[in-house]
């Protein structure tokens, strides 16, 4: 019961709720416990249904519901320090074979569409035009319809926005740049885990990297598939402005992460479908990077890569 309506079992719930009392600064009202609050909020999330479905299902008013809905979320976010992971680049001496392969690898990045309510005059912006699954970064809010490079350099730029510490870098889809700090595959090139599928084997080097790459980068449209598939309120129309809605995607992820630590066996990663993200397939302190664009020694480096990936598995063989 538990996990189908709050997505997370008893002890899980437990633990939140201390945390969200703890360090979150979410207080119990004279009416209310913290535990129906979160109760609430979960249930909300987790089902997208309307305020007054919730009244009718608690028995609260309208106005608490709202009040409550805003409070918890709040509270969500401020576990912020505690629930996003810390990038780890892969060692040296990784034994992941999806990953073995990119030392100094922090992860993968990508986008994801998430309907939102908007008003009228705005929608035509924010409709697009084309292993342990945890979030590092999150940045809510861009239409669907801004370039990928743009909604990153806001991320770098930002004073508190995603930090790529050198030598790090990320995994990428084509749609980015092919810079320091983001690993792109080749166009032009059989890409997708399907390609590969039924025997087909990588005859050039370029193959053989986009095969590896897009092994250890589908785990970002894992990520994605497993956290629509816990939250209602990301894949179905939306009944918040866009602020709020921003603040609720922001409070998914971190619950996504939280869930990811506390539960051994999380019930929504086998079923869950891989999201398609949005990319196209086919001022800060000097040990960060913080600009986005091509690079000749970037390009270099993926070549020799992808030789060096290609080289060893041929002996392999």
């Amino acid at each position: 019961m538990c996990l189908s309506q709050l997505r997370m079992n008893r002890r899980c719930f437990a633990r939140l709720c201390c945390m969200l009392e703890t360090l979150g600064g979410l207080k119990a009202t004279r009416y209310m416990n913290v535990d129906e609050q979160v109760a609430i909020f979960l249930h909300m999330i987790a089902h997208n249904v309307k305020n007054r479905v919730l009244t009718c299902c608690f028995h609260r008013s309208g106005e608490t519901i709202s009040r409550l809905v805003s409070r918890v979320c709040h509270a969500v976010i401020r576990l912020h320090p505690y629930l996003l992971k810390r990038p780890e680049p892969i060692t040296e001496d990784s034994m992941d074979q999806r990953w073995k392969w990119f030392k100094n690898c922090l992860g993968a990045l990508d986008g994801t569409h998430i309907k939102c309510l908007v008003p009228l005059e705005d929608k035509p912006r924010y409709r697009t035009r084309k292993n342990d699954m945890q979030f590092i970064y999150v940045l809510p809010g861009w239409e669907g319809s801004t370039a990928d490079s743009r909604v990153l350099r806001n991320a770098l730029l930002r004073p508190n926005g995603l930090k790529i510490r050198r030598p790090g870098y990320y995994l990428v889809d084509a749609g980015y740049t092919k810079g320091e700090g983001f690993l792109a595959p080749y166009r032009g090139q059989r890409y997708h885990l399907n390609d590969w599928r039924d025997g087909h084997q990588p005859t050039t080097p370029k193959e053989f990297y986009n095969m590896r790459h897009s092994s250890a980068r589908n785990v970002i449209e894992r990520c994605f598939g497993i956290l629509k598939a816990r939250w209602g309120v990301l894949r179905d129309n939306s009944y918040y402005p866009v602020a709020i809605k921003n603040r609720i995607i922001m409070a998914c992820c971190l619950l996504h992460n939280y869930i990811r630590q506390e539960m051994t066996i999380d019930p929504f990663e086998d079923n869950a479908s891989p999201d398609e993200g949005t990319g196209d397939n086919g001022g800060g302190n000097d040990d960060n990077v913080t600009t986005i664009g091509t690079s000749d020694e970037w390009t270099t480096f993926r070549d020799n890569l992808a030789q060096t990936m290609f080289d060893s598995w041929n002996t392999t063989k």
